[in-house]
């Protein structure tokens, strides 16, 4: 398991942007593997199943924090419910330059939809070829290489601001 953490950890990291959120999802994905290691495949590459795993706690995460959101934004900031919602806002005054770039980066990178997300990551972070990421996201490799595409896009345009 070790030799997969660290790389599994920074592909978890960059989808949520946070340390803590990221060490939670890897924990929780090594759980979830480990109650399902009955469905794996041996003929099948174990970090190619892991990574999936990994990607669907990501997914689950970004849709709870799109609930938080939510709720953040319709329960007013007197309730006593919003104290125990957390603004997840980096303090702009207190960062310098190239940090404040690349909090800019981490945020539209977290942002970025799913779909354009998990092929970057995959390619860029986790070092995979574009067609052993078409496989581990069940689309064609032209489809993830138009996807990387359109995500570096849209992150250059975010950073530039």
């Amino acid at each position: 398991m070790t030799a997969t953490k660290s790389g599994l950890f920074r592909f978890v990291r960059r989808y949520t942007g946070d340390n803590e959120d990221a060490l939670d999802l890897v924990q929780e994905t090594y759980t979830s593997a480990w109650l399902a290691i009955h469905r794996y495949d041996p003929a099948r590459p174990f970090d190619v199943w892991l990574r999936a795993i990994a990607l669907n706690k990501c997914r689950d995460w970004g849709r709870r924090r799109t609930v938080r959101r939510w709720m953040r934004h319709s329960v007013g900031l007197d309730a006593p419910e919003a104290a125990h919602i957390t603004d997840d806002a980096p303090d702009a005054e207190t960062l310098v330059d190239d940090r404040r770039r690349l909090e800019r980066l981490n945020m539209a990178l977290r942002d970025l939809p799913d779909t354009l997300k998990a092929p970057l990551l995959l390619t860029t972070v986790d070092g995979r070829s574009q067609q052993e990421a078409a496989h581990i996201l069940g689309i064609t490799t032209k489809a993830v290489e138009t996807r990387i595409a359109r995500a570096r896009q849209k992150l250059a345009i975010a950073v530039s601001f």
